[in-house]
């Protein structure tokens, strides 16, 4: 059982914290708006990946870099993070790229 890239998730995920923080773009800009939108984000795609397993089309393959821990059947745990990871970065791009067209309407 390997936890690096569950390691190299979280890791991430910081880093979209951290850069969230820094620039006052998603949770630092409206945390309520926030909380909403990233868990209905992150249950929107994992619902895709369970209809995507359910036809056959999804499926877990064998790697030594993962826990090896399943959420459900053929869902790592690695999955939920990585959901995460990418609902966030797309939040922060979204909230960065408007800050800048914004900014540069003002001018």
């Amino acid at each position: 059982m390997s936890w690096l890239y569950l390691a190299a998730l979280l890791f991430s995920l910081m880093g979209m914290v951290l850069l969230d923080r820094r620039f006052g773009l998603f949770f630092w800009s409206d945390a309520r708006r926030a909380a909403i939108v990233l868990p209905a984000g992150v249950l929107f795609f994992l619902l895709w990946d369970l209809a995507g397993i359910g036809l056959g089309i999804f499926f877990r393959g064998p790697s030594p870099l993962v826990t090896g821990i399943l959420v459900a059947p053929e869902v790592p745990l690695e999955e939920i993070f990585f959901l995460t990871l990418l609902c966030y970065l797309t939040m922060n791009v979204f909230a960065g790229v408007t800050k800048l067209l914004m900014r540069g309407a003002h001018r």
